[in-house]
């Protein structure tokens, strides 16, 4: 027998009706961001103790796999550390004849992680183009070891061992737009499926460098602050900072869906994207070193939902 979930409703003349609908059920997809994958784990987990019948099926490849299983309806749930571009917007909407629905989940400080142990503290993002950028369009000269980032001492004459994440990952995408000023990434990087391997690497050699959201900081690494500029004022990646814009590699975290204007989507799938959007799914947000995003985001991104 299907369990049932009854909800008291008052009804306008002072009268109480009792409303009884089948408890939700079915199976969630999720194909997308390795950035947001801990989250959908964490929200996933917390919705199903109250909604057992409710199962995840959950792929973190990166984000460019999120647009063509949406398109394919082979997913619910597009999570995308970065906006879809405008190709795939618009393979989307050639074949469902709308755009796709965006919703912003949490904010994000991108970091440029060090070993905790390198001296270094903080760079420009010229710098960080010219350590990881073969184009060096940001401006300034290309930085192969780490005496020409101004480092001193045994560290100097080393090598700068330079890690990054794969093609398909949004977070590949947003750094070389932002911090490469859309330039090249030199070709000797490194570059890993998972965020959670690059700051493995990054912890276990003094000399290496990488980025990677900041929910995947580990006691081995530290967040250098950057500056916008050289010789500019330096911002650490903290949630102010991100939420300020100050921090110069913040950005939101999206879940895309597929919603047909003027209907609904299926109830379990609603129900989820409203608990994320809650004060207990945002609070799943900061416990893993996230930001949460603002009411006013929230209430905007409720009403493209229809909730």
């Amino acid at each position: 027998m299907k369990q049932l979930k009854c909800l008291t409703l008052f009804a306008v003349l002072s009268s109480t009706t009792l409303l009884c609908a089948q408890a939700l059920s079915g199976t969630i997809v999720s194909v997308g961001s390795d950035t947001l994958e801990k989250m959908m784990h964490k929200w996933s987990k917390e919705f199903s103790s109250t909604h057992p019948s409710v199962k995840f099926d959950i792929t973190a490849a990166g984000s460019s796999t999120a647009p063509p299983a949406l398109i394919s309806g082979k997913s619910h749930l597009g999570p995308m550390s970065r906006k879809m571009k405008g190709s795939e917007v618009s393979a989307f909407e050639q074949n469902f004849g709308y755009k796709p629905t965006a919703i912003r989940v949490a904010l994000d400080a991108l970091a440029v992680f060090v070993h905790k142990d390198n001296p270094i503290e903080s760079l420009s993002l010229q710098q960080v183009d010219a350590v990881f950028s073969s184009t060096v369009k940001c401006g300034g000269k290309s930085a192969s070891k780490w005496s020409d980032l101004g480092q001193t001492g045994a560290l100097a004459s080393l090598t700068i061992d330079v890690y990054g994440r794969n093609k398909k990952s949004g977070t590949h995408s947003y750094f070389k737009k932002r911090a490469l000023c859309k330039g090249q990434y030199i070709p000797s990087i490194t570059e890993l499926p998972s965020s959670e391997a690059i700051v493995a690497k990054i912890g276990g050699s003094i000399n290496a460098i990488g980025y990677s959201g900041i929910g995947y900081q580990t006691s081995a690494v530290k967040a250098l602050a950057l500056s916008k500029k050289d010789g500019g004022t330096v911002f650490s990646a903290t949630p102010g900072n991100a939420e300020t814009g100050d921090y110069p590699l913040s950005r939101y975290l999206y879940i895309y869906v597929n919603k047909k204007p003027g209907e609904k989507l299926p109830s379990d799938v609603r129900e989820f994207l409203t608990f994320i959007l809650s004060n207990k799914g945002q609070s799943i947000v900061k416990k893993l070193g996230y930001i949460s995003v603002s009411k006013k985001v929230i209430d905007r991104d409720t009403q493209k939902l229809g909730i």
